[in-house]
Order: structure tokens, then sequence, then C-alpha cells
């Protein structure tokens, strides 16, 4: 058992802001706790604000990486669990963007005692096409081709995929940020990763999730459509979804006053 100093510097804890509520940030795929920069000041005078790096992202403790712990998104879970209680949280808004969406539910599902709310940011539970059940936007093959790039050509898949990401309507800045984030991680652990968000399923555990559950869906979304929010909301019972007149699948980013917005009235 990791004692808690460990912990803390091995997903990069830190604690801003003040508040009786505590908001607990999850990045996404490929990004880091810096992502949330655009929304924080939006909401730190009203809640404490805690945000890490998962293990292999932005200034984690790589000697860390457990190869077998991360080839699923329980192992990412258990950080954000381990987060908490080291912590000591309770009653937690977790705050999740994408692929973290999924891991905040995991620990929410696994800790429902530390965790009380859910607010996701272009949530999928699957990127995987299941025709004519489920469109998670995705073949297989198209999958493997992109993955298949991160081998071939690391530079060339972060460039190809950044400004698919961020949507090609939003600053060229944003984009070079995405893709310079993209290539800052260790390969192996990108691909890994990579492997743990878009070959996954957890339509499963929609349906057991049972806390209050906020949806925010971008209008126009190339890894997330507007059907994958709506399929969300139709399986978590506890759940609203807002649907926002943005490009791309980084509302954090893009739409800040908006997103934080929508935190506080759900919150309030």
């Amino acid at each position: 058992m990791l004692n808690s100093e460990t912990i803390k510097s091995r997903n990069n804890v830190k604690i801003i802001g003040s508040g009786p509520k505590t908001l607990l940030f999850g990045h996404g795929f490929g990004c880091d706790q810096n992502m949330w920069r655009f929304l924080t000041p939006y909401l730190d005078a009203q809640f404490r604000i805690v945000l890490f790096d998962y293990v292999g992202s932005g200034n984690s403790d790589i000697s860390q990486y457990d190869k077998q712990r991360y080839k699923k998104l329980e192992g990412y879970a258990l950080d954000v669990i381990e987060v908490c209680t080291t912590l000591e949280l309770s009653d937690v808004v977790f705050v999740g963007h994408s692929v973290s969406s999924m891991i905040g539910a995991l620990a929410a599902f696994e800790r429902p005692d530390l965790i009380s709310k859910l607010i996701m940011v272009c949530p999928s539970p699957c990127f995987l096409n299941f025709p004519p059940d489920y469109q998670g936007g995705f073949d297989k093959e198209d999958l493997q081709e992109l993955l298949s790039l991160m081998d071939k050509n690391y530079i060339g898949w972060a460039d190809y995929l950044a400004p698919l990401v961020v949507g090609n309507a939003n600053s060229a800045e944003l984009i070079g940020e995405l893709s310079g984030s993209f290539c800052s991680t260790d390969p192996v652990i990108a691909k890994n990763f990579a492997e743990a968000t878009f070959f996954s399923d957890y339509r499963f555990l929609l349906k057991k999730i049972k806390q209050p559950t906020l949806i925010l869906q971008s209008q126009d979304d190339a890894l997330a459509d507007v059907s994958v929010g709506e399929y969300v909301k139709q399986e978590i019972e506890t759940s609203s979804l807002i649907v926002i007149n943005a490009q791309g699948h980084c509302l954090q980013m893009t739409h800040p006053e908006i997103v934080s917005e929508s935190i506080i009235n759900y919150i309030q």
C-alpha cells in the first residue's frame, strides 16, 4: 500500500480554490491537468478544486507506471479512489473529460461514499460501432489503423488526431497545444492508454450509476456524436443532458464560460 505522499506525487496532485464543495477533475486521453486551466478561474472562488495527472500523463511519476494495472480503465479508476482516500475526500463532484467520464463512473460505482455527483464532458462509453444498436463513431478497423499509425509515425499521428479532437473551427493554438501534449506522452504508455480508451466497452456500467449525472455534449464532435450523449442520458437514470452549440471534443478548453455556468447551476 502506497503512503499518501507517494500517491500525491505519483499523480501530481494540486489543490486550488476554496469552498464547501470539492470538485475533482479527471483529464482525457493524451491530456493532463493543465487542460482545465481555462475552466478553473470561473470556479475556484466557489469550490475547492483537486487536479491530478493519471500515471504516465503530465507531471505524474512515470516510475509508478504499471502496464498490467493500466491496460484497463479500472486501473485509472483506482488512481481516482486512492487520490480521494489520501486527501480524505467524500461527497465529491467528479468532473471527467472524455474517457475520464467512464473512469469517474467506475470509481463512483466502486466507492459511492466518495463520489456523490458526476459531470461528464463529451463522454463516450464505447467508441466502437455495433450496428444497428449502437454507433460509437468508429469501426474497429479504423481504430486499429489509427493505432498502427502511432507505431509508424508518432508525430504524424498526433498532428492528425489533434485537429479532429479540438475541432478545426477552434484556434490553431489549442490544436497545437493538444498535439504537443500527445507528443510529450511516452509512446508506449500512450498506446496502452489509447487501447484502454478506444477498444473498451463500458455501456453495461451506465445503468449501474446511481449518482446524479450531468452530461455536457458538443453539438459537433468528431469523436462522440450527439447520439452518444443521448445514449448516455437514456442509460443513466439520474442524468440530464445539455447540448452546447460548439465544435470539438474539448468543451472545457473552447467554451469554459458555458461549461462553468452549467457546472455551477447543476451543483447549486
